[in-house]
C-alpha cells in the first residue's frame, strides 16, 4: 500500500510540480474548505438510516405476493476465498426478503477449501463445482453460469455481499417491468470489519459514460435468455471481462433499468480494486480493449487511450467526418481587452482549420482594434434587447457552418484540438449539445451542474475543486452525460439552433426533451475570467 501511494505521490509530482502536489495531500489529509464538519462517512450512516428499509419493512417484504416470481441465479466465480468473507456472503443471501434464488460456484481454487465446501452442502440452493484448475475469471465465471437454471442471472464476487432487500428489489422491477433484459443499481463498499462507506450513486443509462467509464460494475442482473443472446463473458478480457460484457449487452437492447437504491456491497480490502486502484493495472488494459471492441462493434471510428491518471477512465477522440465547418460566434460585451484575450487563443492555438469567429458587436470601431484575419468576422446588431440568447440567436441565424460553437469573449482557450475533441460527440445523430470543463483564474473547476443530497447535506460533484482534483468518483476528468453544461462555451449542430432550442438559460432541458443527450467533455478546458466592472 505505501509503495503504490508513493508512485502515485511521484507521478502527480512530475506532472504537476511540488507545490500542487502537496496542495493535493493537503486537501485529501485535512479536506480544506469542507462545508461539513462530519466526516462522508458519518454522512452516509445517516442516509442509510433515513433511506433503506427497517426491520418492519423488511419483513413486510417478506409478505409481498407475486404474480410472476422469477427465479434470480447468482453467479460466483470463486478462487482462493477468504473464509470469513465468503461466510458473510452467504449469510446475505440466507437473509434475503425475495425467496426464489440460487447460488452457483465454480471454484478455480488448486485446493478445495473443505469448509466451504461442507457450508455449501448444506443448502439445496447452492450449486457448486469445483473445477480442480484455475480458468480465469472470465471462464471460471462461464463455469458458474454453465449451472444457473433461473431466469435472470446476477453476479457477485466471492467475497462481496448484498443486503437483505437487494433481491427483493430486482424481482420488483421484473415484475413492474416484464421486457426488461438488464438491470443495475447502486452500490457502496464495505471493508473487512463490515462498515459501509464510499457510496457510488450513479446516472440512469449513460451511453457516453459507459464508453469511457465502467460505472454499471456492481450490481447487475440480466435475462438468461438474454445471455444465450449476446454471449458469455470473454477470457481475452480478463480483468475488465464485466466491462466487455456491459457494453456487449447495452448494445444490444434499450431494455435497460437502474434502480437508484444502494443493493451492493464491494468488499475493501489490501488486494481488491475497491480498496486501490493499482491493485489489478492489468484490469484497466484490457478495459481498454473492451471499448476499442465496442467501437468496432457498433461502427464508430475513434482511438481510446488509458491516461492512466486516473485509471479506468478512457479518453475517446472520434475521427471527424467529412471536415465539417465551425462557426465561433462570440458576443461582445464592450471589452476589447477579452475579445483580443479570447480571439488570440483561438488563432494560435486551435489545430482545426475549417473554422470561422463571428463577433457580434455594437461597437463600430471594434474592426479597427482586431487584428486583420480571414477567419474573422464582425456582424453589427442593433442593442435592441438587454437578452444575450437574443443577440446570439441572431448571430447563429448569420453563421454559415455545419456546427456553431457558443462562447464566452471572456474565456482563454487551453487546449490545441479543442474543436476536433468537440466535433467527435457533436457530429453523433443522438448527440444534442457537448459542453467542456471550465475555470475561474484561480484554476478551480466552475462546472457546477452535478450535485446529490446525502442526508440533507448537499455536495457538489464537480464545483469549487482544484483542477488536479477528480471529483465524485473521477468525474471531473471523465467524458460522461449531464443534464446541463457551462453556458460559455459550448458546440452544437447549426440545425439544432434553427430550431429554436437556444432561446433562454434552460436549452439543455428543451435538447433533453427532444431525445437528444448532452455531453460533458473534460479534456476541452478553458478559463473564464471575471467580467469587466462598468
Amino acid at each position: 500500500m505505501i509503495k503504490q501511494r508513493f508512485s502515485k505521490i511521484q507521478f502527480h509530482t512530475r506532472k504537476y510540480g511540488i507545490g500542487r502536489t502537496l496542495k493535493r495531500i493537503l486537501f485529501r489529509m485535512f479536506n480544506i474548505n469542507a462545508k461539513n464538519s462530519k466526516t462522508a462517512k458519518e454522512v452516509y450512516q445517516r442516509w442509510i438510516l433515513k433511506n433503506e428499509p427497517t426491520e418492519e419493512e423488511l419483513q413486510q417484504q417478506k409478505k409481498q405476493k407475486w404474480n410472476t416470481e422469477p427465479k434470480i441465479s447468482i453467479i460466483v466465480p470463486m478462487y482462493h476465498p477468504d473464509e470469513n468473507f465468503f461466510l458473510e456472503l452467504l449469510n446475505s443471501l440466507l437473509v434475503q426478503t425475495y425467496s426464489n434464488w440460487e447460488l452457483c460456484i465454480a471454484d478455480g481454487s488448486e485446493e478445495q477449501n473443505e469448509m466451504i465446501f461442507a457450508m455449501c452442502s448444506r443448502y439445496s440452493k447452492i450449486k457448486y463445482k469445483f473445477l480442480e484448475e484455475n480458468r480465469g475469471i472470465a471462464e471460471n465465471t462461464n463455469a458458474a453460469l454453465e449451472m444457473a437454471g433461473g431466469d435472470f442471472i446476477a453476479f457477485l464476487d466471492h467475497d462481496d455481499c448484498l443486503p437483505p432487500f437487494s433481491l427483493y428489489e430486482i424481482a420488483k422491477v421484473i415484475e413492474e417491468n416484464p421486457e426488461v433484459d438488464f438491470i443495475y443499481s447502486d452500490e457502496d463498499k464495505i471493508d473487512e470489519w463490515g462498515r459501509r462507506f464510499d457510496p457510488y450513486f450513479k446516472p440512469d443509462f449513460s451511453p457516453e459514460t459507459l464508453e469511457c467509464q465502467n460505472y454499471i460494475t456492481h450490481f447487475v442482473a440480466i435475462r438468461k435468455a438474454f445471455v444465450n443472446q449476446i454471449g458469455k463473458l470473454d477470457k481475452k478480457f480478463d480483468g475488465a471481462q464485466d466491462f466487455d460484457f456491459v457494453l456487449r449487452a447495452t448494445e444490444n437492447t434499450k431494455n435497460i433499468v437502474h434502480i437508484p437504491k444502494v443493493l451492493y456491497h464491494w468488499r475493501a480490502h489490501k488486494n481488491s480494486t475497491a480498496d486501490t486502484a493499482q491493485a489489478k493495472e492489468y484490469a484497466y488494459e484490457a478495459g481498454r480493449k473492451a471499448v476499442e471492441e465496442h467501437l468496432k462493434r457498433t461502427g464508430k471510428k475513434g482511438i481510446v487511450k488509458n491516461p492512466r491518471e486516473v485509471p479506468g477512465i478512457y479518453q475517446i477522440q472520434y475521427e471527424i467526418e467529412d471536415n465539417p465547418s465551425v462557426s465561433i460566434i462570440i458576443l461582445d460585451k464592450n471589452d476589447e481587452k477579452s475579445i483580443k484575450r479570447s480571439l488570440k487563443t483561438i488563432l494560435t492555438l486551435t489545430t482545426y482549420k475549417n473554422y470561422a469567429v463571428l463577433i457580434l458587436s455594437n461597437n463600430p470601431n471594434l474592426k479597427k482594434q482586431l487584428p486583420q484575419n480571414d477567419k474573422i468576422k464582425i456582424i453589427q446588431y442593433e442593442e435592441k434587447s438587454n437578452n444575450d440568447f437574443e443577440i446570439l440567436n441572431f448571430g447563429t441565424q448569420k453563421a454559415m457552418g455545419d456546427f456553431v460553437v457558443l462562447l464566452d469573449c471572456h474565456t482563454k482557450l487551453l487546449t490545441p484540438n479543442w474543436l476536433e475533441c468537440l466535433l467527435g460527440y457533436a457530429q453523433k445523430e443522438e448527440i444534442g449539445v457537448v459542453g467542456v470543463k471550465m475555470y475561474n483564474q484561480q484554476k478551480i473547476l466552475q462546472n457546477l451542474e452535478m450535485s446529490y443530497e446525502l442526508a440533507n447535506n448537499k455536495k457538489e460533484l464537480l464545483g469549487q475543486l482544484p483542477c488536479d482534483f477528480y471529483g465524485y468518483f473521477n468525474q471531473q476528468v471523465a467524458t460522461r452525460n449531464v443534464n446541463q453544461i457551462a453556458p460559455n462555451c459550448f458546440i452544437a449542430k447549426k440545425e439544432y439552433y434553427e430550431k429554436g432550442f437556444f432561446q433562454d438559460v434552460d436549452f439543455c432541458s428543451k435538447i433533453l426533451e427532444k431525445g437528444y443527450r448532452v455531453v460533458y467533455n473534460p479534456y476541452v478546458e478553458l478559463i473564464q475570467y471575471e467580467r469587466k466592472q462598468k
